[in-house]
Order: C-alpha cells, then structure tokens, then sequence
C-alpha cells in the first residue's frame, strides 16, 4: 500500500459538506461513507474524511473547535497548473465557500485560500520551480 493521508474534519452538516465536495469535482467512497462519515476522495492516496461533530469527537477528548472563528490546520492542495487553482476555487465558491484573502501570485508560485462550509481552509497551490528565483 502506498502511504497515504486521510484528512479528518468536522462538519456540522454532513450531506451540504459532501455536495460542496462533489462540487469540486471530487467523489466519495460509499463503502467508508454512512450518516456520520464521508470519504472524499482526492486522489488513490489522498482523502478527505468529512465527520459528523459527535463522531469527530469520538477520536479525541479535546473539545472540536469551531473552524470558522478558530484555525487549527490549512489544507494546501497543489493542481496542476494556474487556471485549475482558479477553476478549483471558484467551483468552491460558487458551492458556497469563502475567499480567505486575494489570490497570491510569486511568479514560481500561485495559490488561493477557500474556506469549505464549515470554515476549513483549502489553499490551492501551483508551483514551477524552474521560475524559482535564483540568487
């Protein structure tokens, strides 16, 4: 098996934070998928697993902070190419996301912020390093 990375997050409404996934353009795996947990998928190493507050919980005895007043983590997310971080990012925000600060852009590198509907922040990354600046 490949190694591999399953984000976990908290949603509080599990089928409105599966349809804005799907939105993105991403599936879900019905057979890791039931009325407290969704696998989204990403790619065949990477997945999202959106969980229901009390289910999220369950893994931890810490309290779940709320993602839209609190920032824990930022999820980067590299696409292959500029125009599919902006195609990305506004295939989140037409499901209803929201726009963290403008669009960065370093020549090398461009990225855009968007929070999911539950505040969980995705930046959207696309790097060439051969236009990394040399010194």
């Amino acid at each position: 098996m490949n190694t591999s990375i399953f984000v976990n997050v908290p949603v509080r409404d599990l089928a409105a934070a599966m349809a804005y996934y799907k939105a993105l353009g991403f599936d879900h795996n019905p057979q890791f998928t039931d009325e407290t947990a969704a696998s989204i998928v990403i790619s065949d190493t990477i997945y999202v697993m959106l969980l229901t507050h009390d289910k999220f919980a369950s893994f931890s005895k810490q309290p779940v902070p709320d993602a839209k007043s609190q920032i824990g983590a930022l999820y980067a997310l590299s696409r292959d190419s500029r125009a599919a971080v902006d195609t990305i990012a506004e295939a989140g925000l037409k499901a209803g996301g929201s726009e963290q600060r403008p669009a960065e852009d370093y020549g090398f590198m461009y990225s855009r912020a968007i929070a999911d509907l539950d505040g969980h922040v995705w930046e959207y990354v696309w790097m060439d390093m051969s236009q990394f600046p040399s010194e």
